[in-house]
C-alpha cells in the first residue's frame, strides 16, 4: 500500500515537471501545514511571548519523535498584533500556505473570521476566547472554542462560589467585575440566569478601557454592595490592577475568583508578586505548573541539542495553555490521519472531521477529559481553579464542569435568533 502511494506521489511530481508547474503542493505532502496565530506584540503582547513558545515546543517535540503519523508538522506562525485587519490577513496568508488548520487568537479575530473559516472549510480553535455559541458543532462546524468558553467560566465560577459559601447561595451578594468590551460582557446572560436559578444577588461593575482605573468600583464592592463573592472577566493590566485595589480597600482576594484571562504568573508579578495576590483564584482551562511529563519531554529534546529548557517554561500558565493549543491541532490531525492513511493528502475537512473525534488526550492530566464531537465543540467545558498560596499558583479543584443544562439552554436560545 505504501509502495503505491509513494509511486502515486512520485507520478505526481514527474507531471507536475512536465507541466512546468511549481512543486510547493508536493511539499506540503510531506509537511502537514498549521497556521498559528500570534501575538508577540502588539496589546496583549505579555501573553503570546509565552503562549506561542509553547505551541512551537510542542511541535517540535512531535517532529522530533518522528512526527504524527510519520508526518511531519509545519507550524507557521503570523503575528498579528492583536489587530483585527492583520488576522484576517494572516488567515489568508495561511491559507495560501496550504493550512488545514488554524490556531487562532482574540475574540474579535475570531468572529471576524468564523464565517470564512465555514466557506473554505478550515477548522479553527479558539480556547478560552471566541463565542460561547460557538460550542455548538451543527451552527458552527469549522469552530471549535476548545475547552471552556466565557459561558462556561462564568458557570464555574458561580459553582466554586457556591462551594465556599457553604453550598448555598441563597440572599447572598455576588459582585461581577468585568472589563467593558463584548468579551467582558458576555458571560452576562449566564450570570443573571443562575442569580435567579440560586437565589443570589448580582451587581456588575464595568470597567472602561484601558482598564487601569478602577478604584470606584473596587470600594463600591468592597464598601457600598459589600459582596460575598466576586468574580472578576479582566484583560491585560487590569487583572494586576484589580488585585492591588482589593488589597488597598482591605476586601480578602480570597474571596475573588477570575476568570482564565486574569491568573496567570505576570498577573501576580505586575501586581507586586505572589505575596501581595495570597489567596487569590483563578480559572484555568489548562494545567498549571511543570509537573508534567510534556515538560519533562520538552527539557530532555532541549538537553538533546545542548540547550537548556525555554525560559518561557517557567510563566506556566500560558506556556502549558499553548502546549493545550496546539495539541488539541495535533490530535485532529492524528486523526485524520488515522481516517484516511497516514499518506494521504488531508484536507481542512478531514481535519475538521478529526477535531470530532478528540477523546482521552489528557497529556498526564495537562488538558481536560474534554470529548469533542459533531455537536459539541467546546468538549464539556472543563475547568480547574488554582489559587495563590505561598505566593504560588496551587492547584485547588480537580476538573469540573458547572450547570451544563443552563449552558445548553442558552446555545439552543442563540441559535433561534439567526
Amino acid at each position: 500500500m505504501l509502495s503505491v502511494r509513494l509511486s502515486g506521489a512520485a507520478a505526481i511530481a514527474a507531471g507536475a515537471l512536465t507541466l512546468g508547474l511549481a512543486l510547493p503542493a508536493m511539499a506540503q505532502q510531506k509537511e502537514i501545514v498549521v497556521g498559528v496565530q500570534c501575538d508577540r506584540t502588539g496589546a496583549t503582547q505579555t501573553v503570546g511571548v509565552v503562549f506561542c513558545p509553547g505551541n512551537h515546543d510542542y511541535v517540535a517535540l512531535i517532529n522530533s519523535r518522528g512526527g504524527v503519523e510519520g508526518r511531519q508538522i509545519k507550524a507557521i506562525e503570523i503575528d498579528h498584533e492583536y489587530k483585527v485587519p492583520q488576522g484576517v490577513e494572516s488567515y489568508e496568508r495561511h491559507k495560501k500556505e496550504g493550512a488545514v488548520s488554524i490556531l487562532l487568537y482574540g475574540t474579535p479575530h475570531t468572529q471576524a473570521l468564523t464565517a470564512k473559516m465555514r466557506e473554505d472549510k478550515i477548522p479553527g480553535t479558539s480556547p478560552g476566547f471566541g463565542s460561547a455559541a460557538g460550542a455548538d458543532g451543527q451552527r458552527y462546524p469549522y469552530l471549535f472554542p476548545v475547552a471552556a468558553t466565557y459561558w462556561s467560566q462564568a458557570a464555574a465560577a458561580v459553582k466554586f462560589t457556591k462551594d465556599k459559601l457553604g453550598g448555598n447561595l441563597k440572599g447572598k451578594k455576588i459582585a461581577y467585575l468585568f472589563y467593558d468590551n463584548p468579551a467582558g460582557k458576555e458571560p452576562l446572560v449566564i450570570l443573571e440566569d443562575l442569580a435567579k436559578l440560586e437565589g443570589f444577588e448580582l451587581r456588575t461593575f464595568a470597567v472602561p478601557a484601558p482598564g487601569v482605573e478602577m478604584g470606584p468600583q473596587v470600594l463600591d464592592i468592597a464598601q457600598r454592595f459589600r459582596a460575598d463573592y466576586v468574580i472578576a472577566h479582566l484583560f491585560g493590566r487590569s487583572p494586576s490592577v484589580s488585585i492591588k485595589e482589593f488589597k488597598r480597600v482591605g476586601y480578602p482576594l480570597s474571596k475573588v475568583v477570575s476568570l482564565v484571562w486574569g491568573g496567570a504568573e505576570a498577573d501576580l508579578a505586575a501586581a507586586g508578586g505572589g505575596a501581595i495576590a495570597e489567596g487569590y483564584n483563578t480559572i484555568q482551562f489548562a494545567g498549571v505548573g511543570t509537573d508534567y511529563q510534556v515538560h519533562k519531554d520538552i527539557a530532555e529534546m532541549y538537553k538533546k541539542q545542548g540547550k537548556q529548557p525555554p525560559k518561557e517554561m517557567a510563566s506556566t500558565v500560558y506556556y502549558n495553555r499553548g502546549i493545550f493549543h496546539m495539541a488539541t491541532h495535533v490530535e485532529a490531525i492524528r486523526n485524520a490521519l488515522k481516517a484516511k492513511g497516514a499518506n494521504a493528502q488531508i484536507t481542512g475537512e478531514d481535519v475538521k472531521n478529526g477535531f470530532e473525534k478528540i477523546k482521552g488526550v489528557t497529556l498526564g492530566g495537562l488538558m481536560p477529559p474534554m470529548e469533542l464531537t459533531p455537536t459539541d465543540h467546546e468538549g464539556g467545558g472543563w475547568v480547574q481553579i488554582f489559587t495563590v498560596k505561598g505566593g504560588k499558583l496551587t492547584k485547588a479543584s480537580d476538573w469540573f464542569r458547572a450547570y451544563p443544562d443552563v449552558i445548553k439552554k442558552h446555545i439552543e436560545a442563540d441559535a433561534k435568533k439567526s
